[in-house]
């Protein structure tokens, strides 16, 4: 768990709902106070393979959140999955895999869809966010030394853009690039400010 100097006085705890180290990078740059918790969901059992991509992320973002709910927090959910023809390219586990997964999507577009989820009481406040993510056309070597050089094998999609995998990209296409990264800063900061925290 992690803890960021939570102060007696304030209304409010801010929770996120994540025990990940790049979306706990992302909230320090807002220069806010908050705690760090693992939400309290079985996130393999609630992947409902009926809902299309976007309603996915939606879901888990939303049931996150409100698996910490409490009426003296505002907690912070997200979920962040790529999207490829209609198909959610999840994490590869192996090498061999990865480099399956990015052969696919070379030279092609996909989408990486990051939803939040702010609860804060009995009100929600949603925001989702879908970048679309402009490949460059690859060779086999090229993928497997990419692979190599970012150990992928835990990451959907199979590349960490926020290392070396920006040099797989023509263009990438979206209006908050934190969103990348898993944590729209931007809308998340606008949700904020409408929140009854101080």
């Amino acid at each position: 768990m992690h803890f960021s100097n939570i102060t007696d006085d304030m209304k409010k705890q801010l929770i996120l709902a994540s025990t990940s180290k790049y979306r706990k990078e992302l909230l320090h740059r807002l220069a806010i106070n908050f705690m760090a918790m693992s939400p309290l969901i079985d996130e393999e059992k609630e992947k409902n393979p009926t809902l299309p991509p976007r309603a996915l992320a939606e879901n888990l973002a939303y049931l996150k959140a409100h698996s910490l709910q409490r009426a003296d927090r505002i907690v912070i959910g997200g979920d962040q999955l790529v999207s490829f023809e209609g198909h959610i390219i999840g994490k590869a586990h192996t090498q061999e895999r990865a480099i399956e997964q990015l052969l696919s999507m070379q030279g092609k577009i996909h989408e990486l869809i990051t939803a939040i989820c702010v609860i804060d009481g009995d009100k929600v406040h949603p925001y989702t966010d879908i970048t679309r993510m402009h490949m460059k056309t690859l060779t086999k070597v090229q993928i497997e030394k990419y692979v190599n050089l970012d150990q992928v094998t835990d990451c959907a999609g199979s590349y960490k853009i926020e290392e070396h995998g920006i040099m797989l990209f023509n263009k990438i296409e979206s209006e908050d690039f934190t969103a990348i990264q898993g944590l729209p800063l931007i809308a998340l900061n606008k949700i904020l400010e409408t929140c009854d925290w101080e």
